[in-house]
């Protein structure tokens, strides 16, 4: 799912040393609204394969974004993209921990996602909103290239690599703002 801002993000942030021949991955790519898979397409990737907890339009495979790890293995992926599902996602640090370890070393992740003012949007459920220093916090463990807000809607852009010597941040007890307390919850 994304919206026009996400796109353009994709395709101001992405160049075809980043995808030409290499392994891509969307974890959420359901296309509802729109999807950056003709920009990575057009770039002749080796591989690109999309993934969604339901059949539909972008996707390849379903597979649950706290199961890509057990799809697909460790470090997998020049490219982990996610585009407006984060805030979706129940289990938001399994998530993350799983869009970080598919990825290769030196292989990058591209997410956008939504803030706190943005409203309520039930695809099928909205749990979560990240402001930039939530990303900041979360990402640590990567080398963040590009961290932004989304010029358009509320919500984050980033860009960030994953290092060669890669240790994951333990992301227990990080509190983020809930769409159901509509407070930060750890």
């Amino acid at each position: 799912m994304c919206h026009s801002s996400c796109i353009e993000f994709a395709r101001n942030c992405l160049f075809p040393a980043d995808v030409t021949n290499k392994s891509i991955i969307e974890v959420g790519s359901l296309n509802v609204n729109g999807s950056v898979r003709p920009i990575i397409a057009a770039l002749q990737p080796s591989k690109y394969i999309g993934v969604d907890i339901q059949p539909g339009p972008g996707v390849d495979c379903i597979c649950d974004a706290n199961n890509l790890v057990t799809q697909f293995g460790e470090d997998s992926f020049d490219l982990v993209i996610s585009t407006e599902l984060l805030e979706h996602v129940q289990d938001w640090r399994s998530a993350i921990s799983n869009i970080k370890r598919i990825a290769k070393p030196d292989g990058l992740v591209l997410i956008t996602t939504r803030s706190i003012t943005f409203p309520y949007h039930g695809y099928p459920f909205d749990f979560w909103r990240y402001q930039l220093n939530d990303m900041e916090f979360i990402f640590e463990d990567f080398i963040i290239e590009i961290l932004a807000n989304d010029y358009e809607l509320p919500g984050v852009f980033l860009r960030a690599k994953k290092p060669t010597e890669f240790v994951e941040k333990d992301l227990a007890g990080y509190p983020l703002y809930s769409m159901i307390t509509e407070t930060p919850t750890a």
